[in-house]
């Protein structure tokens, strides 16, 4: 694991001053030998100029990362893919630059290595681990590049709703409601009954009320609606549906021509 000083910087700047750069800007006063990191005669000021970077720490989503750093000429183009580093505060127009600092951002699912330190040295200095940037004035920069550790996803939690979802068959030994439909007769049971998924039926906890016109014709205490009904016995239904497939068994008798 990447340890916490070794996070991909966010940022690479310069300030005239260590009091110019912003809140979250690091100032690199000091070079690796313990002397003064002013590169003010580099960047041809003179009064002077501090190289700054940015970590980003307190990034959240995380944003781009450093993944290189290049110190070229004014003469020379501006390579493809970089940045001129911001300057605290703005650069005056018309002003003399000898050395020209270049950053390279990249988004973090992109990025496979960043860079994570930078460091100043004498021109004579060689630091391992280190790739040299370039230089400017009487210093050298030196940048190390580490893997960049990708950003995992937080799981999406589970609702209440769904925890509470089961496949088991619920429990429903409680007595039913007053106003539930009941199962007529016990020769009905086995279409309700535990074989199926749940052991219920359609209408199981359905509430229901007769339709007024059916309601007034009962409440008169008549039997008017009992009288319209026409109840067949199982002989009459097994009679007025029969069919003896008659022309059927006829077909299937019939013996084939035979062949001469």
């Amino acid at each position: 694991a990447m340890a916490e000083d070794e996070m991909p910087l966010t940022g690479v700047a310069w300030a005239a001053a260590p009091e110019a750069a912003p809140a979250g800007w690091t100032v690199i006063g000091v070079t690796v030998e313990g002397a003064a990191a002013n590169l003010g005669k580099g960047f041809g000021l003179k009064s002077g100029g501090y190289l700054c970077v940015s970590s980003g720490r307190a990034q959240a989503p995380p944003g781009p990362v450093v993944t290189d750093v290049l110190v070229l000429s004014d003469r020379s183009p501006q390579p493809l893919g970089y940045t001129r580093a911001p300057e605290f505060p703005e650069p005056r127009p018309g002003g003399s630059r000898k050395k020209r600092l270049y950053v390279k951002l990249q988004p973090v699912g992109v990025a496979d290595t960043a860079v994570v330190d930078i460091k100043l040295s004498s021109k004579s200095k060689t630091l391992p681990n280190y790739t040299k940037a370039g230089e400017i004035g009487n210093f050298a920069i030196w940048c190390k590049k580490g893997p960049v550790l990708k950003p995992v996803p937080k799981p999406r939690s589970i609702s209440t709703g769904l925890k509470q979802l089961s496949l088991q068959s619920p429990d429903y030994g409680a007595p039913a409601a007053p106003c539930s439909i009941k199962r007529a007769a016990s020769q009905h049971e086995g279409l309700y009954d535990t074989s199926n998924i749940y052991g219920l039926s359609a209408m199981d906890g359905v509430p229901f009320t007769l339709h007024p016109k059916f309601d007034t014709r009962l409440s008169s205490g008549s039997n008017a609606l009992l009288t319209d009904l026409n109840v067949k016995s199982l002989a009459d239904i097994e009679a007025e549906y029969n069919y003896a497939f008659v022309v059927e068994k006829t077909a299937a008798a019939r013996l084939p021509p035979s062949v001469c």
